[in-house]
């Protein structure tokens, strides 16, 4: 706030020109009087005092209902990013719902049940996301990150993960039928309860994951896998998986 000050009384003109040695500066000193005498007078009106206050007490005021009105914005904002994800369900493309999804789950707003199936989403970013029951069946999720994502009991059949980032992610009760998986990291998922039928597990991650409770891996492909827990491919291969490259696959 700037301090309003009583000014002194100023000079007489007389005595401000007799101390300039030019002539020409005459005219510029004289219009610098009057605004010294200007400010003099205004000066001492209190009003302007009191104005100057009321413009500082303004903008308290003015700050104090911005940061009153911040959570109807940030819901304002969550209802958008909502609408954007709503209006494009069952669409393919991507329709906003990268922003509007990474949006959301930067504000820890839950994601549950969420439907983006066959969406165009790849290289979302839904590290920790809480997915519960969302459908992302024969979304294309390439080179996405869900690590350390909730997606207990999703519908991901098709979906295609390839060289994504999901782990430590929770695939506890997840469809994972035939989805791609090839070059992901799955390091240190849950996968008890899901279904690995027919999945694409090739060059896949698995280091330190959970699949002591896993159900179908019939017709997985096993190819590749790295880092699989002890027992797991020999395990997986008497349960119907396959250990085949890509081309002999598609033969």
């Amino acid at each position: 706030m700037r301090v309003l000050q009583h000014r002194e009384k100023p000079q007489p003109l007389s005595e401000a020109v007799s101390r300039q040695s030019h002539r020409w500066t005459i005219p510029f000193v004289a219009l610098d009087w009057l605004c010294e005498w200007a400010a003099y007078y205004l000066g001492q009106w209190n009003f302007l005092e009191v104005l100057e206050y009321l413009s500082s007490f303004g903008v308290l005021v003015a700050v104090s209902f911005y940061f009153a009105e911040s959570g109807d914005r940030v819901k304002q904002r969550h209802y958008q990013a909502w609408q954007v994800v709503n209006t494009a369900q069952g669409k393919g493309g991507s329709g906003g719902r990268i922003e509007a999804l990474q949006e959301l789950n930067a504000d820890r707003v839950p994601l549950i049940g969420v439907d983006a199936s066959g969406a165009f989403l790849q290289g979302v970013q839904l590290a920790g996301a809480r997915l519960m029951r969302a459908n992302f069946s024969s979304a294309d999720l390439r080179n996405s990150k869900f690590d350390k994502a909730d997606l207990a009991d999703a519908d991901l059949r098709s979906a295609n993960f390839r060289d994504s980032d999901l782990h430590s992610t929770d695939l506890r009760g997840a469809d994972l039928t035939e989805s791609d998986l090839s070059g992901a990291d799955v390091s240190n998922a849950q996968l008890g309860s899901s279904s690995l039928a027919g999945a694409d597990l090739s060059n896949a991650n698995l280091a330190g994951v959970r699949w002591d409770q896993l159900t179908i891996v019939k017709g997985a492909n096993v190819h590749g896998v790295k880092n699989a827990p002890v027992g797991f491919i020999e395990w997986a291969t008497r349960r119907g998986a396959v250990n085949s490259t890509r081309d002999e696959t598609s033969e």
